[in-house]
């Protein structure tokens, strides 16, 4: 016995059975973004007020550069995955809805590499 309606049945469209993962991938990364974003507010308020060339030389510092990548990478996974789940409760065409998906995963991307880039740009003192 089902507990599907019918007209579910005869569509396919039974459980995702991604909603879990999901669900818990955006806990973990809000849990992972309370230390990262204490750390991330601490060195950019160090930062405050200095020149080009204390900036870079504070990216040099390994422990600095990683924090900001692993800031980055963690923030923005926790926001793509957050306004998925806007996108798939609120927007019901489905050409919209792959639209917006699309644009969500490649807006993402490209803040993340711009970010990544520039992290790593200056940490390498170029």
């Amino acid at each position: 016995m089902s507990i599907m309606t019918p007209l579910k049945r005869a569509r396919g469209l039974g459980s995702a059975k991604d909603g879990t993962e999901h669900f818990w991938r955006q806990r973990l990364t809000g849990l992972a973004n309370v230390p990262l974003l204490i750390a991330f507010v601490f060195i950019l308020m160090s930062l405050v007020g200095r020149d080009h060339a204390s900036v870079t030389a504070a990216f040099g510092n390994p422990f600095v550069a990683v924090v900001m990548l692993a800031v980055v990478v963690s923030a923005l996974y926790h926001a793509k995955l957050g306004m998925q789940v806007i996108i798939e409760d609120y927007f019901h065409g489905e050409a919209l809805k792959f639209t917006l998906l699309f644009a969500n995963i490649a807006f993402t991307i490209i803040v993340a590499l711009t970010a990544i880039f520039a992290i790593l740009k200056m940490g390498f003192g170029s």
